[in-house]
């Protein structure tokens, strides 16, 4: 089931504790004035209501992947009635992974792409390149692409993904159009972005950062930030390539 944060606010109580704890300090984090979040496109959505939210089990657990699957299915079919500022945030019941270093949560996040792309049915867009080292290569499910984010309880210096719980969004492809490079907006909010992170993080801005497009941009450097200024030599998700439709 895909909230609203109108719904939320309205019915909270009925929520089991730990999605309660998750959405308030997500719903603290996107009004704080004081430490204001880096990503403006996310603030937005949640006060214009744009947004809209899943709450999973494990991500461990192949029913939790079952859950996101869901999930995207649904949200691939509303996403662009929702409004420009568009994403879907689902928290997972990570409460038993206390403990668990920055490492291996980036393992298990390629883990959870990886197996909720394995109950993907639709063929990967012809758009798309396949190849996740190519630069127009992005996440994609039921034919849509996304943008996928990660934050985790681990991270520490790298304020911005800092979650007490394990946290994925996805951002539709399309929401981006005029946010890019290319437009006077984009070029505005990259500035404004840019400069919050560095108050944001206790660490300077992860060189991955990049536009779509970019010839040495990749976008799967930018999904899972290390608390440093490391990445991954090679992408987890070609581990599925063989997996793809056509």
């Amino acid at each position: 089931m895909l909230y609203r944060k109108t719904w939320i606010d309205e019915h909270i109580g009925e929520l089991p504790q730990w999605q309660q704890h998750a959405y308030t300090h997500f719903s603290n984090m996107m009004v704080d004035d004081q430490q204001p979040y880096p990503c403006v496109p996310g603030i937005q959505g949640f006060l214009k209501d744009t947004l809209r939210f899943g709450f999973a089990g494990d991500p461990r657990n192949a029913e939790s992947i079952e859950e996101l699957a869901t999930f995207l299915q649904d949200y691939g079919e509303i996403s662009r009635g929702t409004g420009d500022y568009a994403s879907l945030v689902v928290f997972f019941d990570s409460e038993e992974l206390n403990g668990t270093s920055t490492e291996q949560y980036e393992d298990l996040f390629w883990s959870v792409l990886n197996r909720v792309h394995e109950l993907d049915e639709t063929p990967w867009p012809d758009e798309i390149s396949k190849d996740p080292h190519d630069h127009t290569w992005e996440f994609c499910f039921n034919g849509e692409p996304y943008f996928a984010f990660c934050a985790t309880p681990a991270h520490d210096a790298r304020k911005s993904r800092h979650f007490p719980y394990l946290l994925l969004a996805f951002q539709p492809r399309w929401v981006f159009d005029k946010i890019n490079s290319s437009t006077p907006f984009g070029q505005k909010l990259k500035k404004v972005i840019r400069k919050r992170l560095a108050e944001f993080d206790e660490i300077d801005v992860h060189p991955s950062l990049k536009w779509y497009g970019q010839e040495d941009n990749h976008e799967w450097e930018q999904y899972f930030l290390r608390d440093d200024d490391s990445s991954l030599s090679k992408c987890p998700f070609l581990n599925s390539l063989k997996k793809l439709k056509s």
